[in-house]
């Protein structure tokens, strides 16, 4: 639940959100990195966002989840670990949200899990977006693969998106390169969660996931 708008010490969650495929993950790095950014601007003079308070960062990887997102798309029911996987990204202050990008597109696991995520429930909530990609070719991907659909979700996604495509991690010009958009996003989701127009009341008036047996029970009424 959100507290940062409430008196006493300010507490402030963000949920990190990667959707990498493999292990080690590029895609958890850039995640973790975007987190650090967001942390070290949120502590920084020129954005005293969190004055005294103090900063948790909750880690949510699809990739094991991956099975209990497919049922859910053809059930529509979310299984125990989704469903708190879930409710980690909507009781969050902000969220971080990093995927791969396959020929060009969002991978199917991330748009997976958006697709059986509640429509209503990010709405408002300050979200960082980075991506992940072989080649720069990528690069466009999430202006025109995924903040879309964080836009239809309503969400208060920031200006600066992350794209890492695999020579960023290379040579010392790259990496600076990326060093300084990753700091700039920081810095952006950072003014974006002291700035934040949701309150603790839209994450507790979101409609409750009915369990299966109680489903089931319903039938016969």
């Amino acid at each position: 639940m959100q507290t940062h708008r409430k008196s006493g010490p300010i507490m402030t969650t963000i949920a990190v959100v990667s959707a990498g495929l493999s292990e080690p993950s590029s895609t958890r790095l850039l995640a973790d990195r975007l987190a650090e950014a967001t942390v070290a601007s949120l502590g920084t003079p020129d954005a005293p966002g969190l004055p005294g308070g103090t900063v948790t960062v909750l880690h949510v990887d699809l990739r094991p989840l991956a099975h209990e997102i497919t049922d859910a798309m053809l059930t529509g029911f979310a299984a125990p670990a989704l469903s708190a996987a879930m409710a980690t990204i909507v009781e969050a202050d902000a969220v971080v949200f990093v995927t791969p990008i396959f020929t060009a597109g969002v991978s199917g696991l991330a748009k997976s899990f958006l697709d059986v995520l509640d429509k209503d429930s990010l709405g408002d909530m300050p979200v960082l977006l980075g991506a992940t990609g072989g080649t720069a070719r990528h690069s466009l991907a999430i202006d025109h693969a995924l903040r879309p659909v964080f836009a239809y979700l309503r969400a208060a996604v920031v200006p600066t998106g992350v794209f890492a495509a695999t020579d960023d991690w290379g040579s010392a010009g790259d990496s600076a390169a990326l060093d300084g958009r990753i700091r700039r996003a920081g810095a952006d989701l950072a003014w974006a969660i002291r700035a934040s127009r949701r309150t603790p009341q839209e994450a507790d008036a979101l409609p409750a996931t009915a369990d299966f047996a109680s489903l089931l029970g319903g039938l016969g009424h």
